[in-house]
């Protein structure tokens, strides 16, 4: 491969599948009043949807690991592609929120669950010494910069083409890795079916998605009786899914993942700040483009030039962040990064109010971008550094998995944190309004709830005498609840850096 004037075949393939993956994830965020309108569903479907297209993977990617030791990394990454482009395509035709929750959330996912930890291993096999540390760089790089452009992208196809057209697009980076899947190398697989941990799977799945779905289920009070149920469950199915691989491994029976990396200190401290540092990631763009679309009425292509520069900030210290860890400890830089993102959630929390424009969130978005990306340099190198060679493919599905079960909580977590705040919002609001009306406050604001979750799109079901000051309440209310939801996306950081302590140093890790 190496003496091959085409030598970069299989990290150009690699990084093709992650930037359509990476895309969707930050992609559809800024579409979010769009599809509440044109697929004539909610903003809470809309959240849940994101979230569960990141739980999808998280659920399936010990799965989609494991299957590469049994098909070979190259057959495994070749049906994941199809699955994915199988998604884009039901995705793109959408007419109703079910069509896109089947096409983006659980086909995507489940495709991108096989294509990514094939992806790890692909390139990893291909490429020896300097290449390989080339390789794995770019490869990084392009998952930045498909994170990064995802707003924009979103934001010009909403705005001025079709929404559809941000899935419609990845088709034809379907088309081309699979005119160009020769360049894939096959590993010989090394288990057979009968080998596959299917009670692990079930069991891991399950939880993950109880947890996830029982957060989602707080937006509306008449579900909260099952919240706790459905959190309770997931949680002990997890410690039960635990058991069971500790218990196939005391057996010598092959498990779904060699969960004994997690009693490494480093690597289960690096696993536990990355699902901390994605939380509030992913409540950043999930919350903003809410804001701006509903209080101050921005276009998405608006929107996602209002979180250009947190995009831009993320990619370029994310690759400063790397160069510092030849002179800084790895910890210290992630300690830092910490501080500065809990930094720039604190200055963005003081300023959202009716009048916010995008001006006033750049020096918050900024801060929080620097954060971020030293702290993404840091995480995965240190994490994947506590393996061995023969634990790299059950470590990298567990970190992936983390990952993006943080992401999904962020999602989950910090919009049900938001529109909570709202609906405690809307109740002082009407009452300070005093307008006199035939409705109980409560029908009031079951009303303007209602219009929130259509993103301020149609007309309220409040009474007309209502009507004028139904926005200045609304925005009101969300601009307050912003406040508090970035309040506690800094206690987060801050926590993030109080665990990033115990990560040990070099000296005493060696």
């Amino acid at each position: 491969m190496s003496s091959s004037p085409y030598k970069w075949g299989v990290v150009l393939i690699a990084c093709m599948a992650i930037f359509i993956i990476v895309l969707d994830s930050s992609a559809m965020n800024v579409a979010i009043s769009t599809l509440v309108v044109e697929l004539n569903t909610s903003l809470s479907v809309i959240q849940s949807i994101i979230a569960l297209y990141a739980l999808i993977i998280a659920s399936f990617m010990l799965l989609g690991s494991k299957i590469q030791d049994i098909l070979g990394r190259r057959k495994t990454f070749l049906i994941g592609l199809i699955i994915y482009a199988s998604g884009t395509i039901t995705a793109t035709l959408s007419i109703n929120a079910g069509m896109l929750l089947l096409g983006w959330a659980v086909l995507e996912g489940i495709g991108a669950a096989m294509i990514l930890p094939a992806t790890t291993t692909l390139v990893g096999a291909s490429y020896k010494g300097k290449d390989k540390v080339t390789a794995f760089g770019i490869w990084g790089g392009i998952a930045a910069v498909g994170a990064a452009v995802g707003p924009i992208v979103g934001g010009v196809f909403t705005t001025y083409l079709s929404w559809r057209l941000v899935f419609g697009s990845e088709l034809v980076f379907v088309v081309i890795i699979l005119l160009f899947r020769h360049y894939l190398t096959e590993s010989k697989p090394t288990l057979k079916w009968k080998d596959l941990d299917i009670v692990g799977a079930l069991l891991s799945i399950v939880s993950l998605i109880l947890i996830v779905l029982g957060i989602l289920l707080l937006t509306k009070p008449q579900n909260w009786e099952y919240v706790s149920v459905l959190i309770g469950s997931g949680a002990v199915l997890f410690v039960v899914f635990l058991w069971w691989e500790r218990r196939r491994i005391k057996k010598g029976m092959e498990p779904l993942s060699d969960i004994s990396l997690l009693k490494n200190r480093v690597f289960g401290l690096g696993n536990l700040n990355s699902v901390i540092q994605q939380i509030p990631l992913a409540g950043f763009l999930f919350i903003i483009p809410v804001f701006l679309q509903q209080v101050t009425k921005l276009s998405a292509f608006d929107t996602g030039l209002a979180l250009l520069p947190a995009s831009i900030t993320i990619l370029v210290f994310s690759l400063i962040g790397a160069k510092l860890s030849s002179s800084l400890e790895s910890k210290y830089i992630i300690m830092v990064g910490f501080l500065i993102a809990a930094g720039g959630t604190y200055i963005l929390g003081g300023v959202f109010n009716i009048n916010t424009q995008i001006i006033d969130l750049v020096p918050g978005t900024v801060v929080f971008g620097v954060g971020v990306g030293l702290l993404l340099s840091q995480l995965t190198n240190i994490t994947m550094s506590a393996a061995g060679d023969d634990q790299e493919t059950d470590a990298s599905g567990l970190l992936n998995c983390f990952k993006n079960l943080g992401y999904s909580l962020g999602t989950a977590l910090i919009g049900v944190l938001l529109l909570l705040g709202i609906f405690g919002g809307l109740t002082s609001g009407i009452e300070t309004a005093g307008v006199a009306s035939n409705m109980s406050t409560q029908e009031i604001q079951e009303g303007l709830i209602g219009y929130v979750e259509k993103m301020q799109t149609g007309t309220p079901s409040i009474p007309p005498e209502l009507v004028p000051y139904s926005a200045q309440i609304i925005d009101s209310s969300i601009s307050s609840a912003m406040k508090q939801t970035f309040t506690v996306l800094s206690l987060i950081l801050l926590l993030g850096f109080i665990t990033s302590i115990f990560l040990p140093s070099k000296k005493k890790a060696g």
